[in-house]
């Protein structure tokens, strides 16, 4: 019995630190009291009518505790993987002591720190999974105490003797049954309890590792300036035991082996993505190899795109190998090595012809030097040799250099290129100063300093050459398969392949130019130096009042609503372009859709980059609040604006494409936004029209509910014109006329008698409002070819002069044409 109770007791204490730590952990509102705790003691009370069928409840419900915690061991579904990530730290921890570290070479000591971090990581994931595998222990615990504590207070409470003996055996029995269920769960709490602590001894080991290996990694970058060895020409009086460093090193390799075994078998995401990546490219690329071989065997494919397509086994192996390098930015160091030692020849194989003229023999020579220092490992266990080897090398990359600065400076580029051999030549003579350094360095003792500069010039230029190939490769596919018939078909790739290439050929060199940038920082040992100063400049904060702004946050924010923008504009380009025209929608239906979802898509990321930001709801709320007071004061128009822009999507009284007037200006609409509405005029202008305007004046569309449009053309012809010969003639010409529609039928209206025409107005309609000035151009010149070949004169203005009195002098000059001395004469104006 006294083993039964303190097992309760220790259950009823796990129960209560459970529900004290989710009391205390779960987040509250500030303004809100706090809930009032509940204990196992303060259940609700079972009334003496509700017994049998609670009884009945409590007791499956212990039945299944009893059931779940008879099959429950967390020891043999964890255990097993947590015995291999205590493995892996132990093997870590003993074959590489701290002293040992300092004595490794960089590389291997920065693979050693990710598999630290590699086994952290699994360590983080299986404690994950413990938790959420045995949560249940816990709730269940939790839940039969409760259950105990209800009928425990029927069992102790006055009622309970004058309960019938069933009732009461009824009552014994439930208590019993729960008791036996929570003591079920004492195992499996013990061995969770087991295992989580041994999980907090492993990660306690590996927090020790990192700590060890970052300690050897500032020890060695901080020998960089420093003497770290004898002279070269004292180095061979001494003789050192090279079986503690080829144990080290053969130690060092397996544990580098199990690694990656490790890493392929974790199964990342990034490495589901990379063999994807990988499955779909290859048959991606021999199908585009097949379909291009009669364009490549006829030379009317770039040599570029000839190349690439007719090469699909090295095209892929080098973007396999770029693959590796990206998306697996954690995997050890020495699949990574391997990845570039593999891509070496499909670099040199799809350099594009171009750039091989232009570089001559620098992507042979850098490769064949990277090759030959990734060898440099069979010498590490004797330092004489491999400190020979190492002068060597570097001596060998200097007077490859110098040979092709020599062989350069005897070619004539053309002006095209004379600019990339400048700044290659540029590159040169800094990598053979820096060469010249690590060659001094480490004839004088300073081999630390030597390893670096020489490792550091020659993987530069390696991995520019890789990637250079691969950008070049990757956007000679992109443009293949935008101008695919398939592809091409899409309004989306016919309409905007051009700017979508030269975006992408733009990150794709940014992203280049940024992956080469951290590749050199890193093998120059500056990459953590920089890391922690941007870091800190970054996190520094500032702090008005309440709202606390750092550099980062900003930053932050303004890349968070970058993308918020660019994500929102290419989301509404594919509604409007491919989507939506694909379906059956009223008027204006899709263009609304399309500006909305941009609106929200991009409201959406706004608040999400003001949470990336840092920014709490308080301080939020004090912005807000801010804003709301200006608006209120400054920005009645612009609410206006915005509202009047909602309306204008719901309503759709027009549309973009649609031709409007108003305020005296006539154009056709743009794009809708929500402030504006952008009208270009039919003599080019730009028109910004605030969409409160819109709804507030008069605004005439012509193009609402159609594209019909009506053609009027006067026309006065002169008295004594046959009226309904002209009306014939004229209504023959307008039905004759192209672009005009038999329905509405043409009409020829007499208008009435002018001052010196008969009037008439020739009313036609046309389908094609785009060209209803052209069409009515036509219709006159036809109308007036018609009345000339008719004999129908159209008559212009004319005045009669008629005079009332004349002198016998004016008459006479009249006649006669001589000029009167003195007289006048007068007259009046022709009758109207």
């Amino acid at each position: 019995m006294r083993i039964r109770a303190s097992v309760h007791q220790y259950l009823f204490g796990l129960a209560l630190a459970l529900l004290a730590l989710l009391a205390f952990g779960l987040p509250r509102p500030a303004a809100a009291d706090p809930p009032p705790t509940s204990s196992p003691a303060a259940s609700i009370p079972i009334q003496m009518a509700d017994i049998p069928l609670r009884a009945d409840s409590d007791t499956r419900y212990a039945e299944a505790v009893l059931q779940r915690a008879a099959v429950a061991d967390p020891d043999a579904v964890f255990g097993p993987a947590l015995e291999a990530i205590a493995k892996s730290t132990d093997e870590k921890l003993y074959e590489f002591q701290p002293v040992q570290l300092r004595t490794l070479p960089i590389m291997r000591v920065e693979s050693l720190e990710r598999h630290w971090v590699f086994d952290a990581n699994r360590l983080a994931r299986w404690q994950a999974d413990l938790r959420q595998a045995t949560a249940w222990y816990a709730s269940d615990t939790a839940e039969l105490l409760r259950r105990r504590a209800a009928w425990q207070a029927i069992k102790d409470s006055p009622a309970a003797a004058v309960l019938p003996p069933a009732l009461a055996d009824r009552v014994d029995g439930v208590l019993a049954q729960l008791e036996a269920a929570a003591q079920s769960l004492s195992g499996p709490l013990s061995r969770q309890a087991d295992l989580e602590q041994r999980a907090n001894a492993i990660e306690e080991r590996i927090r020790a590792g990192e700590r060890a290996v970052t300690e050897a990694i500032v020890d060695i970058d901080a020998r960089l300036m420093r003497i770290d060895s004898p002279p070269l020409w004292d180095l061979g009086k001494t003789q050192d035991a090279s079986e503690d460093t080829m144990a080290l090193l053969r130690t060092g390799l397996d544990i580098e082996l199990r690694f990656a075994r490790d890493y392929a078998a974790a199964g990342s995401g990034n490495q589901r993505a990379l063999h994807v990546l990988q499955l779909v490219l290859l048959p991606l690329l021999l199908w585009l190899a097949r379909k291009s071989r009669d364009a490549i065997r006829a030379g009317v494919m770039s040599e570029t795109a000839a190349g690439v397509l007719g090469r699909p086994w090295s095209t892929w192996l080098l973007l396999s190998m770029l693959g590796v390098l990206a998306l697996e930015p954690d995997a050890p160091l020495m699949v990574q090595q391997v990845a570039l030692v593999l891509a070496a020849v499909p670099v040199l194989r799809l350099l594009p012809p171009s750039a091989r003229r232009q570089m001559d023999q620098w992507p042979r020579v850098i490769t064949a030097l990277f090759l030959a220092e990734r060898l440099g490992f069979l010498f590490l266990a004797n330092t004489l040799f491999y400190r020979l080897s190492t002068v060597a090398l570097t001596a060998l990359a200097l007077a490859a250099i110098l040979w092709l600065l020599h062989r350069t400076r005897l070619q004539v580029h053309p002006p095209a290129s004379a600019r990339l051999a400048t700044v290659l030549r540029g590159i040169a003579w800094g990598a053979a100063s820096l060469l010249c350094v690590s060659l001094a360095a480490n004839v004088f003792g300073n081999v630390s300093l030597a390893e670096m500069l020489t490792s550091a010039v020659i993987g530069c230029g390696y991995f520019g050459l890789v990637l250079y190939a691969g950008v070049t490769v990757i956007i000679t596919l992109l443009q293949l398969l935008l101008t695919r018939q398939g592809i091409s078909r899409f309004r989306l790739a016919r309409e905007h392949a051009p700017p979508l290439v030269q975006l992408l050929i733009r990150l794709l060199t940014a992203s280049a130019a940024v992956g080469w940038a951290v590749y050199a920082m890193d093998r120059f040992r500056i990459l953590r130096a920089t890391y922690a100063f941007v870091t800190q400049v970054l996190s520094y904060t500032l702090t008005v009042g309440e709202i606390s702004i750092s550099l980062g946050n900003v930053l932050l924010f303004l890349i968070s609503v970058v993308i918020a923008f660019w994500a929102a504009r290419t989301i509404r380009l594919i509604l409007h372009d491919e989507v939506l025209t694909r379906m059956e929608l009223p008027r204006g239906v899709g263009n609304s859709i399309a500006s909305l979802t941009y609106y929200l898509v991009l409201l959406l990321g706004l608040g999400i980059a003001l949470s990336a930001a840092g920014f709490q709801t308080s301080q939020l709320t004090i912005v807000f609040g801010a804003l709301g007071v200006g608006i209120g004061f400054g920005l009645q128009g612009v609410v206006n604006n915005f509202v009047s822009g909602l309306i204008l999507m719901f309503e759709r009284p027009i549309q973009p494409g649609d031709v409007v007037e108003i305020s005296g200006t006539s154009g056709q609409v743009r794009d809708i936004g929500m402030r504006a509405t952008r009208i270009k005029t039919f003599e080019g202008a730009d028109v910004i029209v605030p969409n409160g305007t819109l709804l507030s004046e008069k605004l005439t569309n012509w193009t609402l509910l159609d594209r019909s449009r009506r053609i009027e053309a006067p026309i006065g012809l002169a008295y004594g014109t046959e009226p309904a010969q002209a009306i014939a003639l004229l209504d023959r010409v307008a039905r004759d006329t192209p672009g005009v529609v038999a329905d509405p039928a043409p009409a020829v209206l007499f208008m009435g008698f002018g001052a010196s025409t008969l009037e008439f107005s020739v009313r036609a309609w046309t389908y094609d409002f785009d060209r209803w000035i052209d069409i009515r151009s036509d219709l006159l010149t036809r109308m007036y070819d018609a009345l000339r070949l008719a004999g129908i004169e159209i008559a212009f203005p004319q005045q009669d002069l008629h005079l009332r009195t004349v002198s016998e002098e004016v008459g006479a000059v009249l006649g006669g044409g001589r000029r009167p001395a003195s007289g006048a004469a007068t007259s009046e104006p022709p009758a109207r």
